[in-house]
C-alpha cells in the first residue's frame, strides 16, 4: 500500500451534521489571520478540500475542519471549516465539533464541569463554554460574531415559483430566509429533496437580485444559504421553531444549524419578535435542537445587529488516515450530478 498526503480525521457530527476535524498531516498554513489561511487554501490548496469532500473519500452531507495554530494570543487554536462548495467564514454545527475534538482527544486540555476555550475563525474570535462530565463534551455554548439583516420583507422572482417575500440575514454566513408555508413546503424528512431543490433556486434568484455585502468584510461571501422557517411558537416561556437550511449544492443541513440561527435571531429581533435575553430553541428537520438567545446588541459598520449564542453537543464518531494511492486516477474526486445536484 503506497499512499500520499495523508492526513488525520476525526469523524464528528453535531446534532446530526456531520462536521470531520483534521487534527494532522497539514502543518501550518500562511497567512496572519485564520481567514488570510482559508483564502490560502481555497487559492491554492483547494486540493485538499475535493479529496477530502469529493468521492470516493468524501461524500455531499459533510464538511470537514483543519485545526491550525493561531497567531492571535487570546485564541487556544484557530480552525478554517470546507465546505461542499465553499469556505463558509463561519459555522456553528463545525464549531461544536472542532471544540468537542479538541478537548475529547485532549489536544486542549478538558477541565471539568467547564471549559472556557477561544477558538480562531475566518469570521474573527469566538468564545465557547463547553460543558463536560467524565471526559465527556456534553454541550458546546458559541458566543457568534454579530449578526444583522440585510433586507426586510423583499421580494424576489424565482423561476417556475413566481414572486417570493424573504428576509435575508447574516449569522456566520449569508442566508435568504423564507417561510416554508409561503412556498408550499413542509419541513419533514420525507420532503427533503423537494426543500434542497426549491432551496438552491431561491439562493441562486436572491444571489442574482439583492445585495449582500458585509459592511466590515466585504470580501466575506455574499448570500449562499436558503434558510426555510416555520412559524415561531412559545412554550412554557420559550420561542421555539422548526427550520431546514438549503446547502450548496444541494443538500439539508442536519443540524439546526448555528449560523442559520443567528441569521434567524437577527431577523426575528429586527421583526420585534425576540427580545435580548430570551431563550429560542431551533429545530432541525431530524428533529434536534439548538439552544441559543441574543446576549447582547451591537452595530457592525452602522447597522444595528445582535451578539447571539448558540448551544449544542457533537459526537466523534470514528478516527482516520486519509491519503492517495499515487496511482488512483481520482487523486483529487469526482461528483455526480445524483446527488451533487446542478441546476
Amino acid at each position: 500500500m503506497r499512499l500520499n498526503n495523508l492526513v488525520h480525521v476525526v469523524g464528528c457530527h453535531a446534532e446530526g451534521e456531520v462536521g470531520n476535524v483534521v487534527v494532522g498531516g497539514i502543518g501550518d498554513i500562511p497567512g496572519q489571520t485564520m481567514f488570510d489561511k482559508r483564502n490560502y487554501l481555497e487559492q491554492h490548496r483547494d486540493d485538499l478540500r475535493r479529496r477530502l469532500l469529493h468521492e470516493p473519500r468524501g461524500n455531499v452531507i459533510r464538511s470537514t475542519n483543519v485545526i491550525l495554530p493561531s497567531n492571535d494570543p487570546r485564541a487556544q487554536m484557530g480552525y478554517v471549516i470546507l465546505e461542499s462548495t465553499e469556505y463558509p467564514a463561519m459555522s456553528g454545527s463545525n464549531t461544536i465539533c472542532v471544540a468537542t475534538v479538541l478537548l475529547e482527544t485532549g489536544m486542549i486540555p478538558m477541565q471539568e464541569p467547564v471549559t472556557n476555550l477561544t477558538l480562531e475563525s475566518p469570521a474573527g474570535l469566538i468564545e465557547l463554554e463547553c460543558q463536560c462530565s467524565d471526559g465527556k463534551v456534553t454541550s458546546v455554548r458559541f458566543l457568534n460574531q454579530p449578526a444583522f439583516v440585510y433586507e426586510l420583507d423583499a421580494v424576489i422572482d424565482v423561476p417556475d415559483l413566481g414572486k417570493v417575500t424573504v428576509d435575508v440575514a447574516w449569522g456566520g454566513m449569508a442566508y435568504v430566509l423564507v417561510d416554508a408555508q409561503s412556498v408550499g413546503i413542509e419541513i419533514v424528512p420525507a420532503r427533503a429533496r423537494d426543500i434542497a431543490i426549491l432551496g438552491q433556486r431561491i439562493k441562486l434568484a436572491a444571489a442574482e437580485q439583492l445585495q449582500a455585502v458585509h459592511p466590515v468584510h466585504p470580501d466575506f461571501p455574499g448570500i449562499t444559504q436558503t434558510e426555510f422557517t416555520n412559524p415561531i411558537r412559545r412554550e412554557g416561556g420559550v420561542l421555539t421553531a422548526r427550520n431546514a437550511v438549503a446547502v450548496s449544492p444541494g443538500r439539508l443541513d442536519r443540524s439546526p444549524c448555528g449560523t442559520g440561527t443567528s441569521a434567524r435571531l437577527a431577523v426575528m429581533h429586527a421583526k420585534g419578535e425576540i427580545q435580548k435575553g430570551e431563550r429560542f430553541v431551533h429545530e432541525s428537520i431530524i428533529g434536534t435542537k439548538f439552544d441559543s438567545t441574543i446576549e447582547s446588541l451591537t452595530t457592525v459598520g452602522g447597522i444595528a445587529a445582535v451578539v447571539p449564542s448558540v448551544a449544542g453537543q457533537a459526537w466523534i464518531t470514528d478516527i482516520s488516515q486519509v491519503g492517495v494511492d499515487p496511482t488512483d486516477p481520482f487523486q483529487t474526486g469526482y461528483t455526480l450530478a445524483d446527488t451533487w445536484m446542478q441546476l
